[in-house]
C-alpha cells in the first residue's frame, strides 16, 4: 500500500513549479492512462475536462461536478503522483461556488485545480474582468484553508472563445496573479512571441496548453520562452483513440489484424 499521502503529493506539486526548469504534466483520461503515464517517469499528472468527458462518451461542459471529482478521484488514487484538475468555471458563476469547488477538489485529494474565465454563456463567453478576479480571490481563500497546499491555477480563455486579444488576456492574468493565483495560464496563445510576452508580463509561473496544431511548440521552446509547466489537453486521448479508430478500421476493411505488431 503506499505511503504518500494527499500532503506529499500537494508539497511535491508546489516544488514542482519552485525548482528551475521546465515541466510536462500529461493529461490521462483514466486510471489506466494515468498508471501508464506515471510508469513512464512524469512527475505530475492533470485531468482534462475535454478527454474525461469524451471519455464517458459525452461533450466538453458535459459534465456535472459530481462527475469531474469522482473522475478526478480515480486519477488521483491510481498513482503516487500530484494531480491537478480542470474544474472549468468552478461549475457556477458566483465566487462562493467557486469556492466550495475548490474545497471539493481538495477533499478528493487533489494537489492542484484550475478555474477558468469562461462563462460558458452565450453573448458573454468571458466574464468581465471584475467579476473573473473575484471568483479567483474566492478560489484562493478556499485553497488557502485547506491546511496543506492546493495549487490554484488562473485561467483566461480570452483566445478560446473568439477573442484574441493578448493585451485584455496579460490584463487578466495580472489580475489573477495579484488576486492570489499561484499559476497562471492562457490557452491557445497563438505563437511563441506571445508566450515570451505573457510569461515577461506575469511573475508567477506559467502553464503551457500544447493540443492545438500550429499553436503547440517543443519543450525547448517553451522553456526559453519561460513557460513553467506544459499541459497536453485531450491530445494524447486523440492519439489512443485514432489508434483504435485505424486498428478498427483495418480489422473491418481488411479482415487483418497488422495493428497487433504495433508495440
Amino acid at each position: 500500500m503506499s505511503m504518500t499521502t494527499v500532503a506529499d503529493k500537494a508539497a511535491l506539486f508546489r516544488q514542482l513549479h519552485a525548482r528551475s526548469g521546465v515541466f510536462v504534466m500529461p493529461n490521462p483520461w483514466d486510471a489506466g492512462s494515468a498508471k501508464l503515464l506515471a510508469g513512464l517517469g512524469f512527475e505530475a499528472l492533470a485531468t482534462s475536462s475535454a478527454a474525461s468527458a469524451m471519455s464517458m462518451g459525452r461533450t466538453d461542459y458535459q459534465l456535472t461536478l459530481d462527475d469531474a471529482l469522482a473522475h478526478a478521484r480515480a486519477i488521483v488514487e491510481a498513482t503516487d503522483l500530484p494531480v491537478s484538475a480542470d474544474l472549468e468555471n468552478g461549475f457556477g458563476h458566483a465566487p462562493e461556488v467557486v469556492a466550495q469547488t475548490i474545497r471539493l477538489a481538495g477533499e478528493v485529494g487533489l494537489a492542484g485545480g484550475s478555474i477558468e474565465d469562461a462563462s460558458q454563456q452565450a453573448g458573454e463567453p468571458i466574464y468581465p474582468l471584475s467579476q473573473a478576479a473575484e471568483r479567483v480571490a474566492a478560489a484562493v481563500e478556499a485553497a488557502r484553508s485547506m491546511g496543506r497546499p492546493f495549487t490554484l491555477t488562473a485561467r483566461a480563455e480570452n483566445f478560446l472563445n473568439g477573442r484574441p486579444d493578448l493585451d485584455d488576456t496579460i490584463r487578466r492574468l495580472q489580475a489573477f496573479e495579484a488576486a492570489g493565483a499561484d499559476v497562471l495560464f492562457a490557452p491557445g496563445l497563438p505563437s511563441l512571441d506571445a508566450v515570451k510576452t505573457v510569461c515577461s508580463a506575469v511573475a508567477k509561473p506559467v502553464s503551457f496548453m500544447v493540443g492545438i496544431p500550429g499553436k503547440s511548440f517543443s519543450v525547448a521552446e517553451l522553456e526559453a520562452a519561460g513557460v513553467k509547466r506544459i499541459s497536453l489537453a485531450t491530445s494524447l486521448y486523440r492519439a489512443a483513440m485514432n489508434g483504435l479508430k485505424a486498428a478498427a478500421e483495418e480489422i473491418r476493411r481488411d479482415g487483418t489484424f497488422g495493428y497487433l505488431s504495433l508495440r
